[in-house]
């Protein structure tokens, strides 16, 4: 259950931010104001999911493991804002 819930974080980032905000306190005590999720919604929803889990559960200093997982997050992210631009080359 938990993988398919991942599964669907990954190809719903922005429903999961919703879900968790609503039904959650996922969010709360991460940031503090709501200028970064409002962000992290709009422009890189899984890069967001990715630091407050890291944040949230793995407090203290970024190791190695941890930004290697947020920098796959952004390549996600940045691939799918841009996925549809190959369809349309031609």
């Amino acid at each position: 259950m938990p993988c398919l819930l991942a599964i669907l974080a990954v190809a719903f980032p922005r429903i999961a931010i919703v879900l968790l905000w609503l039904f959650t306190n996922f969010f709360t005590g991460v940031y503090h104001g709501i200028i970064i999720p409002i962000l992290g919604f709009l422009f890189l929803p899984l890069t967001l999911i990715v630091y407050t889990y890291i944040a949230k559960f793995y407090p203290g200093h970024l190791t190695t493991g941890e930004l290697v997982a947020i920098f796959i997050a952004i390549i996600i992210d940045l691939g799918l804002m841009g996925g549809g631009a190959w369809g349309r080359r031609g």
